[in-house]
């Protein structure tokens, strides 16, 4: 058994080699024609995995450590016999702290408070719901928008255009996968006519696929004037991305909202136990054989939760500023988008530390937006 693994496939090697041979490569350098030892390919979301790539390889399982499969013909790879397994949700939960620490930096830098604003999300599926879940906590007002789930009826929502959340949202969120055809095609879903739309002062954020947003639509409308704050994780054409984009953007970042340390880990963990399971073997793996203890373990805070607190908080754990920071000094390097991804530094989520706390409410809600707290009563 030989395995063909992207190198930043986090713990792939570890995992795979108690089934056979590793080899790693880049994951741009994944290309035909795969070696005929090849049996099993473990890839993310760079590596396109076609029939171009595979047609007449000896690969007969595929995995995927990513959420999204826009990169993956999955029909062709049906038709070829070939099993296939992705990462469903894994990095779900970076993406949404990623997006609330986006947020929250742009809430104290403007001096807003997010209770003020709506939160229009654009497709529901596990990052969109997840992102719900934590707003709707925190009191913070959403509105859907996600035009599939609607017509098959997923869900008991009250369903909104994407012209209602340009006229009635504050902040708008993208967690679409990238569709080309179809009624619901997400290819330039932000055109020029949704940007012209939008009323200045308004939040956009992508962290799903870069074309969802038409960058040269998004540049034009930010150099004619148009009041718009925007933070940008994916690009089009990336790793070749538009420095004079970046230029005018208020956060931009290397395409890492989901590289949580954690997510990672899921990520990896779910397609070895999905491997391991196609060939018939017993063995499993899990979050706490991966991942090493945080650097910050325990906080304890003495009063309850507001906006003020959970950004502290948020912070200690994740400045997004940062890679914001490492972006915009990193461009004149040849290949910094993809070396940023390789070296990215060992981001932890909320859920790495216990926040011991005396207020029950409080409690409550660091809880259920995805810190371990524990009610302690002062003494």
């Amino acid at each position: 058994m030989k395995f063909l693994i992207d190198e930043n496939v986090l713990y792939a090697n570890k995992l795979f080699q108690c089934f056979g041979e590793v080899k790693s490569l880049p994951g741009r350098e994944i290309f035909a024609p795969i070696p005929k030892q090849v049996s099993a390919l473990i890839v993310r979301s760079v590596t396109k995995v076609n029939k171009a790539l595979l047609d007449g390889s000896q690969v007969k399982f595929v995995g995927s450590a990513t959420s999204g499969t826009d990169h993956v013909d999955k029909e062709w790879l049906q038709q070829a016999g070939i099993s296939f397994s992705a990462a469903l949700g894994c990095n779900a939960i970076a993406v949404v702290e990623y997006v609330l620490s986006a947020l929250l930096y742009l809430s104290q830098r403007d001096g807003f408070s997010l209770h003020d604003k709506v939160v229009g999300i654009i497709g529901v599926g596990h990052i969109g719901r997840e992102l719900q879940k934590r707003l709707n906590i925190f009191g913070i007002r959403t509105l859907l928008c996600d035009p599939p789930l609607a017509e098959a009826g997923i869900y008991d929502e009250n369903w909104q255009s994407l012209e209602t959340l340009v006229n009635n949202a504050d902040i708008l969120t993208f967690h679409t996968p990238l569709t080309y055809t179809g009624r619901h095609s997400t290819w330039h879903l932000v055109d020029d006519s949704v940007l012209a739309a939008l009323p200045d002062g308004r939040i956009i954020i992508n962290t799903c696929r870069g074309a969802v947003i038409d960058n040269v639509a998004l540049l034009q409308a930010l150099k004619s004037g148009k009041n718009l704050n925007v933070v940008l994780d994916v690009w089009e054409l990336e790793p070749c991305i538009s420095l004079d984009l970046l230029s005018h953007i208020d956060i931009g970042t290397p395409h890492i909202a989901g590289y949580s340390l954690e997510g990672k880990a899921r990520g990896t963990a779910q397609v070895f136990n999905s491997y391991s399971a196609h060939v018939g073997s017993e063995i499993r793996t899990n979050l706490q054989d991966l991942l090493p203890p945080p650097t910050i373990r325990y906080i304890h805070l003495s009063n309850g939760v507001d906006e003020e607190i959970l950004r502290l908080l948020a912070n200690l754990i994740y400045d997004i500023r940062k890679d914001d920071m490492h972006l915009r000094r990193s461009m004149t390097i040849p290949d910094v988008f993809d070396r940023l991804r390789k070296n990215y530094h060992p981001r932890r989520e909320w859920s790495s530390i216990v926040v011991e706390i005396e207020d029950y409410v409080g409690c409550s809600i660091l809880q259920n937006i995805g810190f371990r707290a524990n009610y302690r009563t002062c003494n």
